[in-house]
């Protein structure tokens, strides 16, 4: 057996490996687990921040911008926080079969991401 902790990316990925929606007990046990963990999150977020944002970084960003365009279109400009679970989980299913028209849109908004990121950057070391 490996007694060598997980690091903090493996924790994500081992986190965000489901895509369907928690149940009352899963969301309870993530809460205990991510609330026993918060101080190796908080230092593992903190070194990103310093860092450069990788390329799967940036294709994740720009997917989740391409994302959020079309729920806003979907919902007309109602926040997320707004709409019933109903409706949310209608508008999931929709954005799940618009999975190619995500991609495409991701990969148009890809340059801005990475722009966005450069500056931030850039704006970071300014500062120091």
């Amino acid at each position: 057996m490996n007694n060598k902790p997980i690091r903090f990316k493996e924790f994500v990925s081992e986190e965000e490996s489901t895509d369907e929606a928690l149940n009352m007990t899963q969301r309870l046990a993530r809460g205990r687990t991510f609330k026993k963990n918060k101080a190796k999150i908080a230092l593992g977020r903190k070194r990103a921040e310093r860092k450069l944002a990788s390329m799967d970084t940036l294709k994740k960003r720009a997917r989740k911008a391409a994302r959020n365009v079309l729920m806003k279109k979907l919902t007309k400009d109602t926040p997320k926080s707004e709409l019933s679970l109903s409706r949310r989980q209608d508008i999931e299913k929709r954005l799940e079969k618009k999975k190619p028209m995500i991609d495409k849109l991701a990969r148009k908004l890809l340059p801005a991401v990475r722009k966005k990121e450069m500056e931030r950057k850039k704006g970071k070391n300014s500062a120091d």
